[in-house]
């Protein structure tokens, strides 16, 4: 499998493009802490036209999106490029996406739920690494703890090879014993579901699979965990990450199964480590999609190697 590199990292003093690529943001008041977080870093923030945007519940039009997506990374004056917030809306604009431009100016792309469609399309279409962190524009970032921006930072700043442990207060387990290598691929469940069958369907062949989840209850994990299945997208993983699945607990049925077991009834014979602190939570890890990594049950760990 070819290994992808890292795009150039950020220094400080450097400008990084700040875009709403989904959903609006809630208040004036967020983009302001987005501002100032970044200045506090050392990162001068560039806003998008997107940012101020509202189209019901996107962050402007389609053309006005995907043209800040696009802006972002032909500018040359702009070394990275954060996500406001996630919601709804990166994959009606895909096809309005220049990877070409992309492939020719790597650049750190961070966010995470929705931004998981470019995450993907990045990864397998432009060919470079980018990374699963919080994003600026939300409530819950504006409490994040030294947990999370720890190793939020270590992305923006010196992205390297990486050993995972969750906080003390929430202990990971595997499912599955094995030890599995490969690109790490994947994020929001819903947004992988939903790319099968299109142009920017995920490929997890060799690879590590992270899923993450929020507001779906069980049995719609269970729906959309077997359509990846039936595609035969869960077979041809090296291995599997299950995040977090926040407020995903069983509200229609009064019996529901629980995620693992959802899980064990795939009959999956790979490593598969379930409740690692990522996703829709705080504390949050992030993550380098597109870098290799390793999954091993038997040493109890899951390390990034690049």
């Amino acid at each position: 499998m070819k290994q992808l590199p890292h795009p150039k990292s950020l220094t400080v003093g450097q400008k990084a493009a700040v875009i709403a690529p989904s959903s609006p943001v809630t208040s004036k008041h967020l983009i302001h802490f987005a501002i100032s977080y970044l200045k506090t870093i050392g990162i001068v923030p560039v806003l998008g036209e997107s940012c101020n945007m509202k189209n019901g519940y996107l962050s402007g039009s389609d053309d006005a999106r995907a043209k800040d997506v696009n802006w972002a990374f032909s500018d040359e004056n702009i070394s990275a490029v954060f996500c406001l917030r996630g919601g709804y809306g990166v994959q009606r604009i895909l096809d309005k996406v220049n990877f070409e431009v992309m492939r020719k100016n790597p650049k750190p792309l961070f966010g995470y739920s929705d931004i998981t469609a470019l995450h993907t399309a990045i990864n397998q279409n432009a060919g470079f690494i980018t990374y699963h962190t919080p994003m600026l524009g939300t409530q819950n970032f504006m409490t994040a703890n030294e947990y999370t921006l720890r190793c939020f930072h270590h992305f923006i700043f010196n992205p390297s090879p990486k050993s995972y442990q969750n906080p003390i207060e929430q202990p990971w387990r595997f499912l599955n014993k094995g030890m599995g290598v490969g690109q790490l691929c994947g994020g929001n469940l819903s947004i992988i579901a939903s790319s099968l069958g299109t142009p920017f369907e995920i490929n997890t062949t060799g690879k590590i699979l992270f899923i993450e989840e929020i507001g779906e209850e069980p049995y719609k994990i269970d729906r959309m965990l077997n359509h990846l299945r039936l595609a035969g997208k869960l077979d041809a993983c090296a291995g599997m990450i299950f995040g977090s699945f926040t407020n995903c607990e069983p509200k229609e049925y009064e019996q529901s199964q629980t995620i693992p077991e959802i899980i064990n009834d795939l009959g999956l014979d790979i490593p598969i480590l379930y409740n690692f602190a990522c996703g829709h939570t705080f504390p949050t890890a992030s993550l380098p999609m597109g870098a290799m990594a390793r999954l091993d049950s038997f040493a109890g760990t899951f390390e990034v190697l690049q």
